[in-house]
């Protein structure tokens, strides 16, 4: 009901746009005082660059995350990622994230993050707090911070925003009539906007998410998607859907698809109910962390990586540099 609505599709976010309007009223409110100066804002000493978007929902925001921080990594900068850690709950914060912390205690993306590029990550509700700690425990010449467009508490020096290139801004309203936290105006002010897939729009800077090997959470083992037989899929993200037309794309023998909510929590016996023995069950990366501790031999994952032309990257990263100082001798 809700995709409908925000959509377009379904006339019923006319009845929610007077929250919509007090949600607007609210948000601009709130970064007027900070531009103002009459709300404090902090400025770390290490540059920062915050990959956010506009919309609730899945636009591939953390695959950008991580395609930015292994770009900057191969170059030889010291890179760090804080996040809010949706999903997550802490006994106490800031959190760095370790091999040891789970997805309970951080979040399924922070987790994802720092398994895939090795990168030293912390989470806390208030970014501050996460920054200040990272830079605490590890030296670092840059800061990503995984979401928080709208965390204007935080000051940044680079800002790119995620577009989801089919679905976009939908109806265009804010929450909860449409998908919006702010308005599209609000690209006028960020360094770049990247759009996973669609058609991108003049000054918009194309991006795929790509994938073939899918790996099996007990044993490691990759396989082309579509040599698993009888697959049966899931996906608690932001979009489902996309990550379903993606297995439809690289040949996968679906006979059905589960769709959960973003950031959802797993127990073995919710995931054993979804594939017998003679099935096999795909599900993405971001779930797969989730499940590593009770995987069994016929789930698999499929990890997908942010691709963007290399000139068009290549404006992201040279801007980004322009920030940073000439690397030194402790690289």
């Amino acid at each position: 009901m809700i995709e409908r609505m925000w959509s377009g599709r379904s006339w019923l976010y006319i009845a929610l746009l007077p929250l919509s309007a007090l949600y607007g009223l609210v948000s601009g409110l709130r970064r007027l005082s900070y531009k103002l100066g009459l709300s404090r804002s902090w400025k770390a000493p290490v540059p920062v660059v915050v990959i956010g978007n506009l919309t609730a929902g899945g636009n591939g925001k953390t695959p950008v995350v991580i395609w930015l921080v292994e770009q900057l990594q191969q170059k030889g900068y010291r890179v760090g990622v804080v996040s809010r850690g949706y999903g997550g709950k802490s006994e106490s914060y800031p959190l760095l994230v370790t091999d040891e912390v789970t997805t309970a205690q951080a979040g399924d993306e922070p987790v994802l993050i720092h398994r895939r590029t090795g990168a030293p990550v912390a989470v806390a509700p208030k970014r501050v707090e996460a920054i200040k700690a990272l830079l605490a425990d590890t030296p670092v010449d840059i800061v990503i911070t995984d979401d928080g467009l709208q965390h204007y508490a935080l000051q940044r020096d680079y800002e790119i925003v995620v577009i989801d290139g089919v679905r976009r801004f939908g109806n265009g309203c804010w929450l909860p009539a449409g998908p919006m936290r702010e308005l599209a105006g609000r690209l006028k002010s960020v360094d770049a906007i990247i759009v996973n897939g669609g058609t991108p729009q003049t000054g918009e800077l194309p991006m795929t998410l790509k994938g073939e090997l899918a790996v099996n959470l007990l044993t490691g083992e990759t396989r082309k998607v579509r040599d698993i037989p009888n697959g049966v899929a899931m996906a608690g993200i932001g979009h489902p859907p996309r990550f379903f037309a993606t297995l439809q794309q690289l040949g996968a023998d679906l006979q059905i698809t589960h769709a959960f909510a973003d950031h959802q929590s797993y127990e073995k016996s919710q995931l054993l109910a979804l594939a017998n023995s003679h099935q096999n069950l795909l599900m993405t990366e971001k779930d797969a962390v989730k499940c590593f501790q009770f995987a069994q031999p016929n789930w698999w994952y499929l990890p997908v990586y942010a691709y963007l032309p290399e000139d068009k990257g290549q404006i992201i990263l040279t801007e980004i540099q322009a920030l940073l100082p000439e690397l030194d001798s402790h690289q």
